[in-house]
């Protein structure tokens, strides 16, 4: 039976029920009611809950508990995730996977309080030292981001990698309808910790890390390969695609919608992965299309980097791509028509 929740407890709750038994970090707005819900609500269950001095050890106890084999997690927002790259980075090296729950908020350094996507080209890139890659997962709703949370450590487990959920700010603090997911019991993962066990991977001297390499990429080709998710719709006829995701990508479905029935025609792909891109979809797409347009919450235009790449790569044509950064805040169908508007007037030009 659904029931009205606050995007962060909502996450927060169904990771309880996915068999999370460990969350370690440090309150951060506008992530913070993960962190305040879990203190209580692990205890309850069985599972610890501790925050952390700062963001660094934070990071570092969920790869203590990643290493023991249970399932953990850890959340935060802006510079928050920053001060937690090295673990990340650490965790994808030693193959453990854990659940990272980025509530995304606007600006640079310290940033603001507003709800963003401004940190894509991190979360896709892999913003720490290395060579690694996390699975990005982006939901559009209160009930797509409570049921990724098992998707995740599902993902996590399977290829051993660290996953990220990138969420934003404007969701975790809305509230919706939600289902809540049955309980999973825990479990102990195989490469656990058992007193006996250690890492063989440990240490920078002893190691093969050319061969380590051909194994990390077989493996993330696997994921590109299996692991592409999104939603499209209207994109077979369409003359332009408009790609979004995550909350504005819901405002950029009913603005298509909108503009269809006006006569306009336009589709939509939403990347529900943001690693791997969803450059499947782009298979799907009309041969004569005329533009790619990205919707994007942050300033400079991110998102357009891979759709212009898949676009180039799967359409192999010169197709114009836009962008529409709206900044921060969840840009609003009267504003996406506009300036949809604006670009077949030709007074936006295309990024690429």
């Amino acid at each position: 039976m659904a029931e009205m929740m606050k995007g962060n407890i909502a996450i927060a709750e169904a990771a309880v029920r996915a068999g999370v038994r460990l969350y370690a970090g440090y309150p951060i707005t506008p992530s913070s009611e993960i962190m305040e819900y879990l203190s209580w609500r692990l205890p309850e269950v069985g599972g610890a809950f501790v925050q952390a001095e700062s963001e660094l050890a934070g990071i570092n106890m969920v790869y203590g508990g990643s290493s023991c084999g249970v399932r953990v997690l850890t959340a935060s927002s802006g510079p928050g995730i920053s001060l937690k790259q090295e673990g990340i980075s650490v965790l994808s090296d030693e193959e453990l996977p854990a659940l990272v729950i980025n509530v995304v908020r606007y600006g640079n350094g310290l940033g603001t309080l507003f709800s963003s996507q401004c940190d894509y080209l991190r979360e896709t890139r892999g913003g720490g030292n290395g060579d690694y890659r996390c699975i990005v997962l982006c939901p559009s709703s209160i009930q797509e981001a409570v049921d990724m949370v098992s998707t995740a450590y599902e993902l996590g487990e399977k290829y051993r990698v660290v996953v990220v959920m990138m969420t934003e700010g404007a969701l975790g603090q809305m509230m919706e309808p939600v289902t809540l997911p049955e309980f999973q019991e825990p479990k102990r993962n195989y490469w656990g910790f058992d007193g006996k066990y250690s890492y063989k991977k440990i240490g920078i001297f002893d190691r093969d890390s050319k061969k380590e390499a051909v194994e990390l990429n077989k493996k993330y080709a696997e994921i590109k390969a299996n692991e592409q998710r999104w939603e499209e719709e209207g994109i077979e006829d369409a003359d332009y695609v408009f790609v979004a995701y995550g909350v504005p990508g819901r405002s950029t479905l009913g603005a298509i919608r909108e503009l269809r029935a006006e006569g306009h025609k336009v589709g939509l792909i939403r990347p529900i992965t943001a690693w791997p891109f969803p450059e499947k979809a782009f298979e799907h797409i009309n041969k004569n299309v005329k533009g790619i347009i990205t919707v994007e919450a942050n300033a400079t235009g991110q998102l357009v980097d891979d759709a212009a790449l898949f676009t180039k790569k799967v359409l192999r044509a010169d197709i114009p791509v836009y962008a529409l950064p709206f900044v921060y805040g969840v840009p609003p169908i009267r504003e996406i028509k506009a300036k949809f508007a604006q670009i077949l007037a030709g007074e936006i030009k295309e990024v690429y």
